[in-house]
């Protein structure tokens, strides 16, 4: 049975296991970018219970569905423009550069981890990136301050430079693959963990879900920080329902290991 903490005990004994980890992984989801005000996906009040989302097949597919798209993707990067790094980023930049956790792997596009400080090359976007764009033929990066002017002044959408492929904010959509090298990066961090610490999400997404259980049975200890109770709360060794910012805070300040 797992250990059920909230407020300074859970500090406290988050404390001891990033002290002892050498192989740390943190993964979060939409909780904790909440904290900073970009609403998540799934819940009430949540995006795609405000917008339909659009289909992967449906963007490649409509010129239609392309510009519907691209309309919410300028609306969600204002939102992550907007939206600073709170406690729970900057704690987890803080035990990415004291040696504690080695791996950042995130289902959220918003980019507030990196503003955080933790170098991207430690950061695993599993679900993609929100703030710039990349061709569906080429893969060539292109950026959305570029794409703007040019969408809002006649709603023509984006194509390449390069190849004059369909260009796509760089996100996995809906009926999209999962991007196979930051799967597979994924994985490999989640084996080799000794320390796995799922962040604000409702683990329910797969394959993003089966990395916890990936790490549990290569013998990580597994700590759950979410404020609603998740599927996987009983493989855990700690659960923490509580405000991540609240939790995390000391370690942002370097209080804490």
């Amino acid at each position: 049975m797992p250990i059920i903490t909230k407020g300074k005990e859970a500090t406290t004994i988050l404390s001891a296991l990033f002290a002892d980890a050498r192989r740390g992984v943190v993964f979060t989801g939409a909780g904790i970018s909440t904290e900073s005000g970009i609403p998540d996906f799934r819940s009430p009040g949540g995006t795609w219970e405000r917008f339909e989302p659009v289909y992967f097949d449906q963007f490649v597919a409509s010129e239609e569905a392309r510009q519907l798209d691209w309309k919410r993707r300028f609306i969600m990067l204002d939102q992550f423009g907007q939206a600073e790094p709170n406690a729970g980023h900057r704690a987890i930049a803080a035990l990415v550069a004291a040696g504690k956790v080695d791996t950042v792997v995130t289902q959220n596009i918003d980019g507030l981890h990196q503003r955080a400080g933790v170098p991207a090359e430690r950061v695993i976007e599993i679900h993609g990136n929100g703030t710039f764009a990349t061709c569906l033929d080429c893969g060539r990066r292109h950026e959305l301050s570029d794409i703007r002017p040019a969408f809002e002044a006649d709603g023509t959408t984006p194509r390449c430079v390069s190849c004059g492929g369909l260009v796509k904010v760089a996100v996995i959509s809906f009926g999209q693959a999962m991007p196979v090298t930051e799967m597979l990066r994924a994985e490999d961090a989640a084996n080799r963990a000794d320390l796995f610490v799922a962040i604000g999400s409702s683990l329910v997404v797969y394959p993003a879900a089966g990395l916890p259980v990936v790490a549990k049975r290569e013998g990580a200890k597994l700590v759950i920080i979410n404020r609603e109770p998740t599927e996987l709360d009983a493989l855990a060794d700690v659960v923490i329902h509580d405000e991540i910012g609240s939790v995390m805070a000391p370690f942002a300040a370097n209080t804490i290991v």
